[in-house]
Formats: C-alpha cells, structure tokens, sequence
C-alpha cells in the first residue's frame, strides 16, 4: 500500500518562535486611591491600547484587573527582548487620565520557544510564573525555553506512575470546540495532567512517552475514560449534552483486550465519547488498527483524526477510516493570516475532508481574524485560546453555562477578562 504525502511540516523561518507575555500594572493600588474604582478598572482598556498601537502584531487579552496577555511571533529569542524594551519604552510616556497626565509602571514576565517544541500549557505556565518573579524583583523577566529544563528522572517517573493513577495525582482539564457557523460549543477534548506532589505539573509530552514503555498507557487511558465518561454525564445533566473526546495512543490501537475494554466502558457508560487517534498511530500498523477504529465506531465512538498535517499525510489510509471528524494542526492554523503557502494547504484540507464526509476543526485558533479566514474557507469547528483554555470540569460547567449562549465576541471577552481567581481555580 502506498503512502501518498499530501502536507508535510513547514514553518515560516522568519516566524521560528512562539512568544506569550503578561503585562501587569504595578502600581494600580495606588493609581485606584486616587482615580477612584470606576477609573481604575478602566486602566488596564488604556494600557491594551498603548501596546496594541505599539505593538501591532501582537495578539492582546485582558486577562484581569491590571493583567494584560499578549501573544506573537519571531524569528528568535532576541525579538522578545526587544519586543519587552519596545513596549517598556512606549508605557514610560505619561497617560493622558481625564487631563491629567499620571506614570503607569508595569511589570512583565513572559516566555518564548522555538514552534512546536514545547506545549501551550507549558509556555503559558512559564510566562505566568516570570510574572510572579517579575513581581518580587520589579524587573521584566523573561523565559528562553529552548535552553531547556531540569530533565525528567524517567525511570523513577516510571516507577511512580502507577501509583499516581491509584493516588489521585492524575487530573482532567477540557478544552472546547466552537461550531463556526452555529456559534455553540459542539464538544471537547479531555486533556490529562500529572500534578506530582513534588515535582509539580507535568504535562503529557513528560509522562505519555513513560507510560507507553512502562505498558501502563492502556490503564492510564482506561482512567482516563472513567472520568470522560463520569464528567460528560455531569455535563449533559446540565443541558449540554456534548461529545467528548479521549486521545488514544497508537500503541492501544494494536491492543484488543483494551479494545474490549473500552468498548464495554461506553457502552455501559451511556456517554458520547469520541476518540482522538493521529496519523501517525494508524501508520504503525494500519490493518490491526483500522479494523479496530471500526469497532469503536461500530459502538458509537466518534473518531477523530488529530494532529493532520504534521507528518506524512496519507489519503490511502484515509479513506479506509472510519473517521467523522479532521483536526488540522494548528502550525498550519497560528500563521494563516500572515503566510502564504498555509491557507493554500488549509482551504485544501477543508475540502478533501468535507469530500470524504468529515468535519474540520481547526486547532490553535487565536485570533479574530484566523476564525473569520477559517469561516470563510468553510472551516467547521475550531479550537484554541480564543475560545478557551484547557479548564477544570467545573470552570467547564461555569463556561458553559455562563458564555456559551452569549455572542462570540462578548463570550471570548467574558472569559479572558475573568480575574485571576478564576483561572487558578480552572
């Protein structure tokens, strides 16, 4: 059988680096005392219009009283730095307040990584905790993750999974999907987590690897299921009856006593659970593993292609799936408006797939103007942070029933201007 590349990995090299930074007033306590509450809350509307007319290509978000969000791109870590010096430079001018002209001091912590070498998760935890050492040391401080982290003791990681799992340390966050053209949340996908209770969180690129060479994936999944399916109930009580979606590693598609097992798992559940598999896990061995995609669909499991685009795509394999749904991968999503050769590989996804009877979701959606491209192009779904983060159950729940009947754009703006409490919580 052969494989018939279609999209292969690209990046723009002048667009190398993913970048996230927080922007926070330091001295809106004493700039509250003497505007006043009403005016003070409004500081953080003048700031985001200083950096956005300083910084344009940046994606801004009020995250909070005094906290401000931003995302963009470079060609390397020293953007960043100049990126910070820029917009320190800009804010050092006195702001025009009701005719008076008043200092805003701002601190800054933030984080940069080459593309696709680490998660979102990780960056925005790095920038979140620059911010709190920014905080104590009132200087700007920033992260170069491509220098890398403390390694992982993989054997002891190895050694504690197990026991994590019987313990409690493993928890599920839940990140949406928007229906682009009703508006509405469509379904989630379930994201695991590993809050070790020294070493902190450890996020799925550290332990997944661990728990496939340990052979403990099928057991680490089959937990995972419990709760999907425990969770997905809690939400369709709600009125939401939403599909939610587990990834399934390459290694169980080849597993049948963990096909049986989850089949019986859902159809005792009585929950809408999908299934994300990548390309790369049908590849392994496509024969045991598409026979099995069909006995999970046979059960009403949804199948999800996840990750397209990011190795060899094959359209021999896929049209033998029993797929319902495509995600593109969001390296070819975060630079649709500003490259050439993504849309061209985008709108082309779009349409085999909608040829093959499947809907699109766009992974790594951001901004405004990648949803309204993506919208005309015919995009079906997307998912990212313009939308939400990966949030706990019940912020889930808060969001859904708090935003979810709203406008676009007066949900995304209720969720990123929740105070940080919110997000701690989440």
């Amino acid at each position: 059988m052969s494989i018939l590349p279609i999209a292969s990995k690209w990046v723009d090299p002048e667009l190398a680096w993913d970048f996230i930074a927080y922007v926070e007033i330091a001295n809106f306590a004493a700039l509250r005392r003497y505007l006043g509450r009403i005016r003070a809350d409004a500081l953080v509307l003048d700031l985001e219009r200083r950096i956005q007319s300083t910084l344009p290509n940046a994606a801004t978000m009020v995250i909070g009283r005094a906290t401000i969000e931003l995302s963009f791109d470079g060609a390397h870590f020293g953007d960043l730095d100049t990126a910070t010096a820029t917009l320190r430079a800009a804010v050092s001018t006195p702001f025009d307040l009701d005719n008076e002209l008043h200092a805003i001091e701002i601190v800054v912590g933030a984080a940069g990584a080459p593309i696709g070498m680490t998660e979102d998760v990780r960056l925005v935890e790095e920038a979140e905790g620059a911010l709190d050492e920014a905080r104590q040391e009132q200087r700007s401080v920033l992260r170069d993750l491509s220098v890398g982290t403390p390694a992982f003791d993989r054997l002891t990681l190895t050694r504690e999974l197990p026991l994590a799992i019987v313990n409690g340390e493993m928890f599920l966050q839940y990140q949406p999907k928007l229906h682009v053209r009703d508006q509405k949340v469509a379904s989630a996908e379930a994201l695991v987590r590993w809050q070790h209770p020294t070493r902190g969180l450890i996020l799925p690129s550290d332990f997944i690897t661990v728990a496939e060479e340990a052979r403990q994936i099928s057991a680490l999944t089959l937990w995972t299921l419990d709760e999907v399916i425990r969770d997905q109930r809690t939400i369709a009580a709600d009125g939401h009856d939403l599909t939610i979606f587990v990834n399934i590693s390459g290694q169980l598609l080849g597993d049948r006593a963990f096909v049986e097992a989850a089949c019986e798992k859902v159809r005792n559940g009585g929950a809408k659970i999908g299934f994300e598999i990548t390309e790369t896990a049908v590849i392994r061995d496509p024969d045991c593993a598409i026979a099995n995609l069909k006995v999970f669909a046979d059960e009403g499991i949804t199948i999800a292609i996840d990750d397209y685009g990011a190795g060899l795509s094959s359209l021999a394999y896929l049209k033998q799936l029993p797929a319902r749904e495509l995600k593109i991968d969001k390296m070819f999503v975060l630079h649709l408006t500003s490259s050439n050769r993504d849309p061209l590989i985008v709108r082309s996804t779009i349409d085999l797939a909608h040829a093959l009877d499947m809907e699109v979701t766009a992974e790594g959606v951001e901004t405004q103007a990648a949803m309204a491209l993506l919208s005309v192009m015919g995009c079906d779904m997307i998912q990212g942070y313009l939308i939400s983060r990966p949030v706990s159950i019940d912020a889930f729940r808060r969001y859904l029933r708090d935003d979810v009947a709203r406008p676009l754009e007066e949900a995304r703006q209720s969720m990123f201007k929740r105070p940080a409490t919110f997000w701690k919580s989440a």
